[in-house]
């Protein structure tokens, strides 16, 4: 697994973890960082976990523009958490092609969640990476 699908998927677990236990992402990313039991958390990820925390509202207002048949609230939490990094990743993220970011979320929502996942994920992805530059001149 290369190193940034390891650092994507550290900072879904993260989220994840965040989100289920009603904590501030940024205050388990610090305890997932000091922890001596944990795996490594790479610099990529704290790059994620710090973007989605500091752009959320943003993400989420777009996500749920784009979003069909799906209020944010009621996605799975893997997708809702893997949206919000793609979100980030499209928009903020310079260093990284729009198509690897869609594909390296819809590869984790296969093997991380429902059937259906995929190719929503692709779906929301793939619209808003039509219209990231509009997006990005607005930020």
């Amino acid at each position: 697994m290369r190193a940034r699908t390891k650092a994507r998927k550290r900072a879904l677990d993260i989220l994840f973890e965040a989100e289920a236990r009603g904590e501030d992402p940024l205050r388990v990313l610090d305890t997932r960082k000091d922890s001596a039991d944990a795996p490594p958390v790479q610099d990529y990820a704290v790059q994620l976990v710090e973007g989605v925390a500091a752009h959320r509202d943003r993400i989420d207002q777009l996500i749920s523009e784009h979003a069909e048949g799906w209020t944010i609230d009621r996605m799975p939490a893997v997708d809702r958490g893997l949206l919000r990094i793609g979100v980030y990743e499209l928009l903020w993220v310079d260093d990284v092609d729009d198509p690897v970011v869609i594909t390296e979320a819809v590869e984790l929502a296969r093997q991380l969640s429902t059937d259906d996942s995929p190719r929503y994920v692709n779906g929301v992805l793939g619209q808003l990476s039509d219209i990231a530059e509009r997006l990005r001149a607005t930020l």
